[in-house]
């Protein structure tokens, strides 16, 4: 069972409402991860490399500063099964360019802009979310 975190979740919400607020003041741009991340892979474009190298790293790096900070290891659950990670990548890749964004971009920014597309988007993210957790744990029973 997930454990419930609403204290958790409402700061990790709002620094993640925050650093859009702040990339998008600053620099201009969304904060779609999927963007930003695809624009580190060849053909590089010059600008704010440096910037988009920063946003993965802090990424990245931000689970070891939490257990650095607070002494506690981030948990997370991440199946053993290989093939199923393959294919869930690849799939996750696949949506974020075919919807032209990610969960991120569409969620965070895409709604807050009152973008049609984007509010689109996020049903649909949050429906195969409801349909996957209904037939994991309930049907399948996983």
């Amino acid at each position: 069972m997930t454990e419930f975190t609403p204290i958790a979740s409402l700061i990790g919400g709002a620094l993640i409402g925050l650093s859009a607020v702040l990339l998008m003041a600053f620099e201009g741009r969304i904060a779609g991860i999927s963007g930003i991340a695809s624009r580190l892979l060849p053909p590089w474009g010059g600008e704010a490399l440096g910037g988009r190298l920063g946003f993965v790293i802090g990424l990245v790096a931000a689970p070891f500063l939490w257990t650095a900070a607070t002494g506690e290891g981030v948990l997370q659950t991440v199946s053993a099964n290989v093939p199923l990670m393959v294919v869930a990548g690849l799939l996750v890749g696949f949506g974020s360019v075919w919807g032209s964004g990610c969960t991120s971009g569409h969620g965070i920014c895409g709604l807050s802009r009152l973008s049609p597309r984007s509010a689109v988007a996020v049903g649909t993210f949050m429906a195969t979310a409801f349909v996957t957790v209904l037939l994991t744990r309930h049907v399948i029973g996983g």
